[in-house]
């Protein structure tokens, strides 16, 4: 590939036709109580609305999401029905890469020529998340029952481990300063209350009604309830879970949907509000690391990345990922040489939370408002995934004279 040459050179993202729901944290909003992929139907048809876009445009879809929902094996029948319309399409998820990996999903869809126009739809309800009960008839115990967050949160297959053991096994590798990852933690908050006090986050976030199967309104998801204010001397105090693992340095469960579109370069101008921007994709990859290392494994996806296309950090213009320990910006900072102080400018998962589905998707619509908003430049969003994977992007952000 030479340097800045686009993987889907056919593929566009019309700025200013995507939405994210607020994240509230586990069990504080009225999203705990009602079908996930209804809701999220639903707010992405309100959410087209508000952007001007007619959903009869749409012409095919890709969903992501990582938790069972009730009639999940409708998908995308389900979810466009829900929209008011009738496409086709289909369901895709890799733990909390499915975000970003739904939206190249989609630019191949565009590059395929099989679409002008296709929707992004991404979403997960962790709370009350679902019970499963699995026969193994090759065990002594025959029957098991599986929580499906909370035993996956807590144990990885591969080695037996919870995914905060992974973030302490991490620190020790690399031999990371507590006292350095409580300030990544305090920063990023600051960053997030700067950013939501500016308006920067009205111009991505969408106030969303709840309604309940009759259609009466149960509330407003209109705020990322569970995030508060932490001080440096209130993080330093926090009792340690593992090394350099405290309550204040993770994030936390959430709910919440996030959607966008892809089209053609023709069909981008068409849709936009402001067809002078140029969003392209330009490259992505993918790493798996050693068991129990995954706050590594998006620093070498990115390392791996930029060396395949002849960029480097430099050349971003704004840096932003899906980041479930602030130990993992700790050592992406320490692989790549790259001051920590730059990345998340407006907020991050570390603060506002993980709904794991939507997660990367909400992160890739605050860093390409971010660039516009800077007048463009190439955009690098990473994040990591299920147990020991890394996946990194760039996208590259224009705007014609």
């Amino acid at each position: 590939m030479m340097k800045g040459e686009s993987v889907f050179p056919d593929a566009r993202i019309p700025y200013g036709t995507w939405g994210s729901s607020y994240f509230p944290a586990w069990q504080m909003s009225p999203l705990a109580e009602v079908n996930i992929g209804q809701f999220a139907g639903e707010a992405m048809n309100k959410i087209l609305a508000k952007r001007k876009v007619p959903k009869s445009v749409l012409e095919y879809l890709v969903i992501g999401s990582t938790i069972p929902w009730h009639w999940k094996f409708w998908t995308a029948p389900l979810v466009s029905s829900c929209m008011g319309i009738r496409i086709a399409g289909y369901h895709m998820e890799q733990a909390c890469a499915t975000g970003l990996q739904a939206v190249l999903l989609a630019g191949h869809e565009i590059q395929s020529g099989s679409y002008n126009v296709v929707g992004v739809l991404t979403f997960d309800r962790t709370s009350d998340s679902p019970v499963g009960v699995f026969p193994e008839r090759r065990t002594p115990q025959r029957t098991y029952a599986l929580s499906d967050v909370w035993d996956n949160f807590g144990f990885d297959p591969a080695t037996g481990k919870a995914m905060l053991g992974c973030a302490g096994k991490a620190a020790r590798k690399y031999k990371i300063d507590r006292r350095e990852v409580d300030e990544v933690a305090y920063h990023r908050h600051m960053q997030y209350f700067q950013a939501k006090e500016s308006g920067f986050l009205d111009r991505v976030l969408v106030p969303l009604e709840v309604l309940n199967n009759q259609g009466r309104p149960l509330g407003m998801v209109d705020d990322d309830l569970g995030v508060r204010k932490h001080t440096l001397p209130s993080l330093y105090a926090m009792f340690e879970l593992d090394d350099c693992v405290t309550g204040g340095t993770q994030t936390h469960a959430s709910d919440g949907m996030a959607c966008l579109i892809v089209t053609s370069p023709e069909r981008a101008k068409e849709l936009s509000p402001r067809p002078e921007i140029d969003i392209q994709f330009i490259a992505k990859d993918e790493v798996r690391t050693l068991p129990s290392l995954m706050p590594e494994a998006p620093a070498l996806a990115t390392q791996k990345l930029l060396k395949r296309i002849g960029l480097t950090m430099d050349d971003m213009v704004v840096v932003k990922n899906h980041n479930p320990f602030a130990v993992n910006d700790v050592i992406f900072a320490k692989v790549l040489n790259y001051d920590w102080h730059k990345i998340n400018n407006t907020g991050c998962p570390l603060v506002w939370g993980h709904p794991q589905g939507p997660t990367l998707t909400r992160v890739l619509i605050e860093a390409l408002e971010e660039a516009v908003q800077l007048g463009g430049g190439y955009v690098l969003v990473f994040g990591c995934a299920a147990g020991d994977v890394g996946i990194a992007a760039i996208f590259k952000v224009t705007e014609r004279r």
